[in-house]
């Protein structure tokens, strides 16, 4: 048996809830504001997941490939709506579904923590693979689209006039 599994079956045998307050959100507008946050989220999780390809993603058009005997494709490069805004639209959508929350719970922080560390771990290593996989092309991409956080990058123009000052 793998370790993943034995870790799994010790982590749900001694799972013991985390059930101090962290926050909650009294307040009706601010509840369904965070409600209305947490489904964008998981909207964004879905859209983004489609607009890259999501039977690739999940291995589906490898599988069906391989039943019928057909070459996959190389992938092309692509940045459709989401990914103009940010390189991961799915790790900030996990995120975003992960945090918003009207009650949050001991519990429920540590896994939103922990998830929003690997997503940033991992996007490291992701990253490195898009890199070789795609060049020169992924690294002007990354040079002008933030990784996160949907916030403008300086044009490398503007960087070089702030640098000269």
């Amino acid at each position: 048996m793998p370790f993943s599994s034995l870790a799994l079956i010790l982590l749900f045998w001694q799972w013991r809830p985390i059930t101090t307050t962290v926050w909650s959100v009294r307040s009706d507008i601010g509840a369904k504001l965070l409600w209305v946050a947490f489904a964008a989220g998981w909207a964004t999780v879905l859209i983004s997941t489609f607009l890259i390809s999501h039977f690739e993603l999940f291995g589906l058009k490898q599988v069906w490939s391989n039943f019928t005997g057909k070459q996959i494709e190389p992938m092309k490069f692509r940045t459709p709506f989401f990914y103009n805004a940010v390189r991961h639209p799915l790790y900030l959508g996990f995120m975003i579904a992960f945090w918003a929350t009207p009650y949050m719970t001991g519990g429920h922080a540590f896994f939103a923590f922990m998830c929003t560390a690997y997503m940033l771990v991992a996007i490291q290593f992701e990253e490195r693979d898009l890199v070789r996989a795609f060049g020169d092309t992924y690294v002007a991409y990354r040079g002008r689209v933030s990784m996160i956080i949907p916030v403008p990058k300086k044009s490398p123009s503007a960087a070089a006039k702030g640098a000269a000052k």
